[in-house]
């Protein structure tokens, strides 16, 4: 027997569908563009030079993307996500262009911090507008198909970037996104509506000062330290000492503003809390382990680019069927305390299953360890919006919306330094002496390694497995931290309120 829908629950209107069409394709170039540039960064070195500024290409965009993201969060409570959309797809379009355009690598790292101002954007107002026009009840089907989005793009990115650079030009890789935005903006121009309301609002600038220096340093000292410089140099101890003090100014500023940025309260609420907590564990491990996974294919197991992004497909099928059952449960029952308790424990197998890679591996064991991790994660990333969006007042739900994206940024960027440096350090360890037989060990690819003698080939092979195997054990012990956070989130029943649509 089928349960009556309630009075006020009525199917999405077409309306409604064009909006969450058009976000989701925003969400989409957002994501992409984490990604995309990846496989093509050779190519554009090749025409533009100045590899030793290469990393900038990626941090430029991560860094400004982070720090804008609350900024978004709260000014779209305050003026309205309508309007703040506009000024970030404008923002993020105008980067893409000038990337495109670039004739230098400098020209190149300024236009993708452009972009990056833009991008942060798209993914917290994204989510909130979800907030905006779905019923809480509702609200986890959508969050899951937009993480299935994300976690697509983290397969399409390097296989487009790829393509589009072997058999058109790597400018394309910036110029696609143009089209693309102008169809998502004008869905959601005419889908969307204003309520015609404004509210005089007093802007909390000393806090975004104090956390864009927060953010900022710290991710330049997650993103360079141990690489560009060492942690203990001037450098690394002026970033440390530059996010201790930003931060502590930032929660005494913020406990005092009329209007904060983040405010303080939100971190007594038990669904926020927890759920920062576990996002911060998925970011780590998901930027953080899978890092490293396009680095054992290629060097290990000795596949092409193109290869090891079909690979990553597994992954993506894992997120895509967990999310959308798990949308699906919440929309059927109104709960979700199981489903992070599900997806920690999934991804602890999927972390294990990982450690024991080889270059023996088969592609089914292989693939069957991704699909484990992705099922886990899948299990956690509609909840996490649903719920903070469930249990925060609505004027502050993209606030809280884009905290728990920090959160989950902010863990990647730690997971992928920390990782990172382990890595390298197992890495040279286990080459010792071949490290000098080989060369330049930052350039080594399919096409160096293929050139390579077969006694050299297996040694990197080694090294490699041997540094990645580590990583994962950390991962796991992260899943199972996460899992006793999971143990630990209150359940506020969703409901089938229906929320005002528009700003």
């Amino acid at each position: 027997m089928t349960e009556a829908r309630p009075a006020d629950q009525s199917p999405p209107s077409g309306s409604t569908r064009l909006v969450l069409f058009s976000i989701g394709l925003l969400l989409l170039l957002a994501s992409l563009d984490q990604s995309i540039v990846a496989t093509a960064l050779p190519t554009i070195v090749s025409d533009l030079g100045g590899i030793d500024h290469l990393s900038w290409v990626v941090t430029a965009y991560i860094l400004t993307s982070t720090i804008v993201a609350p900024l978004y969060g709260k000014l779209g409570d305050l003026y309205g996500r309508r309007n703040t959309i506009f000024v970030s797809v404008a923002l993020f379009m105008t980067g893409s262009v000038l990337c495109g355009m670039a004739t230098s690598m400098t020209f190149l790292i300024i236009a993708r911090a452009i972009q990056g101002l833009g991008g942060g954007g798209l993914f917290v107002l994204a989510l909130s507008v979800v907030g905006d026009v779905v019923p809480p009840r509702e609200r986890g089907k959508v969050q899951g198909i937009f993480a299935a989005v994300f976690s697509t793009s983290s397969v399409l990115g390097p296989l487009a970037g790829g393509w589009l650079s072997e058999n058109a030009n790597w400018h394309w890789i910036f110029f696609i996104n143009i089209p693309l935005g102008l169809i998502a903006v004008l869905g959601f121009a005419a889908s969307f509506k204003p309520r015609g309301t404004r509210t005089s609002h007093q802007i909390d600038w000393f806090g975004a000062i104090t956390l864009t220096l927060f953010l900022g340093a710290l991710t330049l000292l997650t993103s360079l330290g141990g690489r560009s410089f060492s942690y203990t140099s001037p450098e690394g101890l002026t970033l440390a000492a530059l996010s201790l003090i930003s931060i502590l100014a930032f929660i005494q500023i913020e406990r005092r503003a009329a209007e904060p940025i983040l405010p303080m309260w939100l971190f007594k609420m038990n669904v926020f809390w927890v759920t920062s907590i576990i996002g911060f564990i998925v970011g780590a491990s998901l930027f953080g382990a899978l890092t490293f996974v396009p680095l054992y294919l290629q060097i290990a197991k000795g596949t092409t680019p193109t290869e090891s992004g079909l690979l990553l497909i597994p992954l993506t099928v894992g997120i895509l069927t967990a999310s959308t059952l798990s949308g699906i449960y919440m929309g059927r029952t109104g709960k979700y305390w199981s489903l992070p308790v599900i997806g920690m424990s999934l991804l602890f197998i999927g972390m294990m299953l990982m450690t024991r890679l080889s270059q023996d591996t088969s592609t089914v064991v292989f693939s069957l360890s991704l699909i484990m991790v992705g099922l886990g994660m899948g299990c956690v990333f509609p909840v996490a919006t649903t719920a903070v969006q469930n249990a925060v007042p609505r004027e502050t739900m993209g606030t809280a919306t884009a905290a728990g994206i920090m959160m989950r940024q902010t863990g990647g960027a730690l997971g992928v330094a920390a990782f990172g440096a382990l890595f390298t350090h197992r890495f040279m360890t286990g080459l010792g002496d071949s490290a000098a037989s080989i060369g330049d060990i930052s350039q080594i690819g399919p096409q160096t390694l293929a050139s390579l003698p077969p006694d050299v080939q297996a040694q990197l092979a080694t090294s490699v497995i041997s540094a990645i195997a580590p990583i994962y054990w950390i991962a796991a012990a992260l899943a199972l931290v996460g899992l006793g956070f999971a143990l630990m989130l209150k359940e506020i029943p969703l409901t089938n309120r229906q929320v005002p649509k528009g700003e």
